[in-house]
């Protein structure tokens, strides 16, 4: 690993499974280096997969097999910019389909507990649309919304 600051994400036992799949689903994203423990430690066994070294839309991240203690929350998530409906679509249905759940407003979770936020571009210009009427019928369309529908929001953005 290179990189001077990495996102360590704490998994009970499926690291390389997450980082697989992040590999697999969005673009510019990779597996990296898998390490085994060099010991036994209270997660696993000597030889078990300990950390994977991985790479999500060029962010580098290691998943860290450290054991049930400690579960993913709201508190951190990925924001995915979209470029159009296909797109959103696409990123939010991989998600869901591998044992995901939606929640609200563009944000769901994977399988692992880690949450996403799959954000279209016209979600983000339109809540920040210098007419403040247009920016709050764009927001109130959102928050009716699980995944965002990129036509009712620029629908509602209009009036």
């Amino acid at each position: 690993m290179t990189s001077k600051n990495t996102i360590c994400l704490w998994y009970d036992g499926t690291a390389l499974d997450a980082a697989t799949f992040y590999a697999d689903t969005f673009p510019d994203s990779a597996v990296g280096a898998v390490h085994r423990a060099p010991g036994d430690y209270p997660a696993g066994k000597e030889g078990d997969i300990l950390t994977v070294e991985f790479t999500v839309m060029g962010i580098p991240c290691l998943g860290l097999n450290g054991g049930p203690a400690f579960k993913h929350n709201e508190a951190f998530s990925f924001q995915v910019a979209t470029d159009n409906q296909s797109e959103t679509d696409r990123l939010w249905d991989a998600i869901i389909k591998n044992g995901g759940q939606e929640s609200a407003c563009g944000w769901c979770k994977d399988k692992w507990g880690l949450s996403w936020q799959i954000t279209p571009r016209a979600l983000i210009e339109a809540i920040a649309d210098p007419d403040p009427a247009a920016a709050k019928r764009a927001f109130e369309a959102m928050m009716e919304m699980t995944k965002i529908d990129i036509a009712k929001i620029e629908a509602a953005r209009r009036g």
